[in-house]
């Protein structure tokens, strides 16, 4: 009899790790599931690092297309390498990638573009397209816009692309004011002849 009770211990045992192992792998498949989707969401982030914050080329005219369907907001400079005004063009949207890293900025040279230099009539270089969810929303042909000088601020620049939506202005909450250690907190005080 003890025997048949051992036989039923250790088929209830079996069946106890059996049910135990079971459950581990259900735990172990949503613990590897959950891992997967933190992979992948920071493999998207860093993607995004690496295209946003920077000036980047762009070889060919599908990979431009492509491109401006896909990101939100972008900015396209058309530039032919042996133009000084194309240099000075891409210091600032240089600088302004590094500070609006929600724009997308890529130059692709015209060589390389001529279906689209033709489509978008890009006739005067250099010339800056602005783009909203794949709509051009602002083109900046020339320095004319900018005061037709070759020593233009980049706020300047800046300026374009916020008046078309292209680049959303940075929150102004980090501006503070300086106040007087002699000013009220109402400020409409008229005791400023003291």
């Amino acid at each position: 009899m003890s025997r048949q009770r051992d036989l039923e211990d250790l088929s209830d045992d079996d069946a106890l790790f059996e049910e135990l192992e079971k459950d581990d792998d259900l735990v172990m498949a949503s613990i590897r599931e959950q891992r997967l989707k933190e992979i992948q969401e920071e493999f998207s982030r860093r993607e995004t690092i690496q295209t946003h914050g920077s000036l980047a080329e762009i070889d060919n005219e599908k990979e431009l297309m492509d491109t401006t369907v896909k990101e939100k907001y972008m900015v396209a400079h058309f530039y032919h390498p042996d133009f000084r005004r194309c240099k000075i063009m891409d210091k600032h949207l240089a600088e302004l990638a590094r500070d609006y890293k929600d724009t997308r900025f890529v130059k692709i040279s015209v060589d390389n573009a001529p279906f689209l230099v033709e489509k978008l009539q890009v006739r005067v270089l250099p010339c800056v397209i602005g783009w909203v969810d794949g709509y051009i929303k602002t083109k900046i042909v020339g320095f004319d816009e900018l005061g037709n000088t070759d020593d233009f601020s980049t706020n300047r620049l800046a300026m374009q692309f916020i008046s078309a939506g292209v680049i959303r202005r940075k929150d102004s909450t980090a501006t503070h004011v300086k106040k007087s250690i002699f000013q009220s907190g109402g400020g409409d005080s008229d005791e400023d002849d003291d």
